[in-house]
């Protein structure tokens, strides 16, 4: 047993007498008031348009085909990577022989991963967020451990604006909202990107 699974072992061994997790509070939606200049009346591709734009915005990448993905990832030298193992069937036939992918994802060889490839429960077209789940996201750490994550989003699950997404969140023990590249100010407030997770965030319409 290593060091990680002795901690983790009595923090779980703390926690057990705990009664149940407290219940999620209520909140209301009516604080979240919608982004003007987005209306709920608009088609998938207007909302996806509006969504790349923003994700450019927060130093985002947005990417309309798998063949575009992987594309991109060649360019990059991003060529060995995790990918869920329900995506994959979709993408295999896209990939390029120079891309190597796994299925299950090694925390041992958590370094060996330069991309990981993960489903997105939804995103936010007014602010370019998307949304990841515990149960919708395959392995957690294939979404935050590689220098490149790309979230494969549905079109049909683009939100307008936080509000109507805030209203429609599953009920699920964690929903991480990822607005571009992971970043930090801590330093003298000087915005750094890629310090707490992926420094490059990529969106695949599928």
């Amino acid at each position: 047993m290593n060091s990680r699974e002795q901690i983790l072992g009595r923090v779980k061994e703390a926690l057990a007498p705990l009664p149940k997790r407290a219940p999620l509070p209520d909140v209301p939606v009516s604080l979240f008031a919608p982004v003007s200049g987005v209306s709920a009346q608009q088609s998938t591709n207007q909302l996806w348009d509006q969504f790349a734009e923003a994700l450019r915005t927060v130093h985002g990448t947005p990417v309309d085909s798998p063949s575009e993905l992987f594309a991109l990832l060649v360019k990059g030298g991003y060529t060995s990577g995790y990918c869920d193992p329900q995506l994959w069937p979709e993408l295999e036939r896209y990939a390029p022989s120079t891309i190597t992918v796994q299925t299950a994802f090694d925390r041992a060889r958590v370094d060996d991963y330069a991309f990981g490839i993960t489903t997105a429960a939804g995103a936010i077209a007014a602010t370019g967020t998307l949304i990841l789940t515990d149960r919708g996201t395959s392995s957690r750490l294939g979404a935050l451990a590689p220098w490149v994550h790309v979230a494969v989003l549905r079109p049909d699950s683009i939100f307008t604006d936080i509000a109507s997404a805030v209203a429609a969140l599953p009920a699920d023990p964690n929903v991480v909202w990822v607005t571009g590249p992971s970043k930090t100010a801590d330093v003298e407030g000087i915005l750094i990107e890629g310090v707490h997770g992926p420094g490059i965030q990529i969106a695949l319409r599928l």
